[in-house]
């Protein structure tokens, strides 16, 4: 029997052709086409500059530097996210830290940020840089986190990695109306993909510009930004930061660009198999994904909740069962600071209760554009067998 992943990508002849063309061309890397598509997401998110990188990780380090964070300073995100929405800050020799989820989107909790901010002010510990994360691609109450940082005087990245697509607020998730600096992910997984890569989006033209300039080595080739040398001497270009090789080809940037002719068809399909997994898991013992009235979700993932007291399985034998059944499904995620490195770190069990509890209970179930009716309801019949419903 056929394989059900999770998520995977969706690549038509289309998107071939605009690869070949690349290989095809004098340039593949450094050329036009990474320009076309930072160009191209830009003006969809209605934002002034979009910075592609090689990976959303790299994005996520870069925007870190580029609004300072530094040794000495403090990080804080959810930890319900992938690790580098957190070892982001620890690249640029930064402290991490976390606050809890909200019980019913799983973002970061506004009230808990509230609560944590207010306790850090008096022990003179507050973040440089709070890291929303919209999980699944639901954004996160970013009016309300805004509003927080002008209070508490912190910067705001956006790991919208999950998100590209949605909405919030009626107005496209990466505009960065409420924070500084946004950051997509183009894994294969994801919404759209250029194969690995990412993007961060600002309207702040300094931020741009030093984050441009870190994803390649810190060179400039802009007579500007050079210091001078003697005038006998030829340069045509220079090092004046410490930068990294961040940059994303043309090759990547060709399969993006034409992705992003689909993306809204991506998205409402991604919908429309959401609407069919409320109706068809209504009556089975799990918690279907809630969506906040203000926001449009991307639906990267269709995360279930199992109601285990109504199950006569554990969390791990229900996984298991899927799998063996040939549903990959998956997890998303365990507490970063569960995990091994971070417990090192000198995080321990029930630092994030709540956070704690949706790891319990959560499993990603087939969430893709190729996904069938027909694969649909075979993840239906599984979950009533591993059920009993």
């Amino acid at each position: 029997m056929e394989m059900i992943p999770y998520g995977r990508q969706n690549i038509n002849q289309a998107d071939i052709d605009a690869v070949v063309h690349v290989l095809q061309s004098d340039f593949l890397t450094q050329g036009p086409v990474v320009r076309a598509f930072e160009k191209a997401v830009a003006t969809y998110c209605v934002v002034q500059y979009g910075v592609a990188v090689n990976s959303a990780t790299s994005a996520l380090h870069i925007a870190c530097l580029a609004l300072g964070v530094g040794k000495g300073d403090i990080v804080w995100t959810t930890p319900i996210t992938f690790v580098a929405s957190a070892n982001c800050a620890l690249y640029c020799g930064a402290t991490v830290d976390f606050v809890d989820i909200d019980p019913k989107t799983y973002n970061l909790s506004v009230d808990c940020l509230k609560e944590k901010l207010a306790r850090a002010e008096q022990a003179n510990t507050l973040p440089k840089v709070v890291i929303p994360v919209h999980l699944c691609g639901q954004p996160c109450d970013m009016e309300s986190i805004h509003d927080l940082s002008q209070q508490y005087g912190f910067k705001i990245i956006e790991d919208a990695s999950h998100a590209i697509g949605g909405r919030y607020k009626d107005e496209p998730i990466g505009n960065c109306r409420f924070s500084d600096i946004t950051v997509f992910s183009f894994h294969p997984v994801k919404i759209i993909t250029t194969g690995e890569g990412g993007m961060a989006l600002t309207n702040d033209k300094q931020l741009a510009n030093r984050m441009r300039l870190l994803r390649s080595h810190g060179i400039t080739c802009d007579v500007a930004e050079m210091h001078p040398r003697s005038s006998e001497e030829l340069w045509n270009y220079q090092q004046i930061a410490l930068g990294f090789n961040y940059r994303m080809t043309d090759i990547h940037a060709a399969l993006g660009l034409s992705q992003m002719q689909r993306l809204d068809e991506f998205v409402t399909k991604r919908h429309d198999i959401a609407k069919r997994y409320d109706q068809l898991l209504l009556e089975l013992p799990v918690v279907t994904p809630w969506q906040y009235p203000d926001s449009y979700s991307s639906y990267h993932l269709y995360v279930i909740r199992l109601k285990l007291g109504e199950i006569n399985k554990t969390h791990r034998q229900v996984y298991d069962a899927f799998r063996m059944a040939g549903i990959l499904v998956n997890l998303h995620y365990i507490p970063v600071y569960c995990q091994p490195y971070y417990e090192k770190q000198g995080f321990r069990a029930g630092y994030c209760p709540e956070a704690e509890r949706y790891y319990s209970e959560v499993i990603s179930i087939p969430m893709y554009i190729g996904l069938s009716d027909e694969k649909q309801d075979r993840v239906l019949v599984e979950l009533r067998n591993v059920t009993g419903a």
